[in-house]
């Protein structure tokens, strides 16, 4: 029985190698049992022996040359330099942002006044009041059939003048129609 394998009620028990072992199927085991504990040694590792060589690159990889140290204390410098450069930009778009805000508030409020005395000029306009001055005061009256003659306008933009419009501002004048 000391070493072997036999099967008992479904029991597995196997030894060798100096230990023994019992495996149970099913859902009962009778006694867990512990871990065994593992004595780490006792001795600590040694440290390995490298070359000279190595201990020496090993030194001169961890120091920092001077031109090296010149060049990390340049590039710190810059980066610095370029922070300080990116807040003023951030700084001077929120100022003008502020700025654009209060002129298109001023711009509102003149708009509005500017709405507001105009509709007061337009009110105050008595279009019938002038119609009777103009017609019993200075003596206009309706343009008749005749009177106005329509023409097309020329393809250009502007108006050629061939002779001086005289002083008294009469360029043409027909007969009366009225008559």
């Amino acid at each position: 029985m000391a070493s072997g394998r036999y099967s008992r009620n479904r029991r597995h028990y196997t030894a060798g190698a100096g230990q023994e072992r019992f495996y149970v199927y099913g859902n009962a085991v009778r006694r867990a049992e512990a871990v065994p504990v593992r004595n780490p040694q006792s001795r600590p590792p040694q440290p390995k022996r490298t070359s000279r060589q190595v201990r020496k690159n090993r030194n001169r990889a961890m120091s920092i040359s001077p031109a090296y140290a010149v060049f990390l204390a340049a590039a710190a410098v810059c980066a610095v330099i370029l922070c300080m450069m990116y807040l003023k930009l951030q700084s001077d778009v929120m100022n003008h942002s502020k700025n654009i805000t209060a002129l298109q508030s001023e711009l509102a409020d003149l708009t509005e006044a500017n709405d507001t005395a105009y509709n007061a000029a337009v009110d105050s306009v008595n279009l019938q009041e002038i119609k009777d001055k103009a017609m019993n005061e200075m003596g206009m009256v309706y343009a008749s059939e005749g009177t106005v003659i329509e023409y097309d306008s020329p393809t250009g933009s502007y108006v050629k003048q061939y002779s001086n419009i005289p002083e008294d501002g009469i360029l043409a004048q027909s007969k009366d129609v009225s008559e």
